[in-house]
């Protein structure tokens, strides 16, 4: 186990929960203190895709994984890396995505 793995893994632990694209969505909501369509108004994007993502009915493309993280000041970088995270784990597979930036 390498140490990206072991920290998901902590993380997962403490939330009670898998760390998701969808539950850190909703962790930012919620930390923001923003309802479901105020979030939804900030991303462009309809309540019910909100409430969708966060219940993991739908998903994410990676470019909209990147749009959101710049919408909300977060690293792209992450979102995308979760966002293949959860594709992966939706086909059953064991793998750990890590990501490295290109020029």
């Amino acid at each position: 186990m390498n140490i990206n793995q072991k920290i998901i893994e902590e993380l997962e632990g403490l939330a009670g929960q898998k760390f998701t694209l969808g539950n850190f969505l909703g962790s930012i909501r919620q930390e923001g203190n923003l309802s479901q369509v105020e979030f939804a108004n900030a991303l462009g994007v309809s309540k019910q895709f909100i409430c969708d993502l966060e219940h993991h009915r739908r998903s994410l493309s990676l470019k909209m994984a990147e749009t959101f993280a710049l919408k909300l000041g977060y690293s792209a970088k992450q979102f995308v890396r979760l966002c293949l995270q959860d594709m992966i784990q939706k086909q059953g597979l064991h793998y750990l995505v890590e990501l490295e930036e290109v020029a």
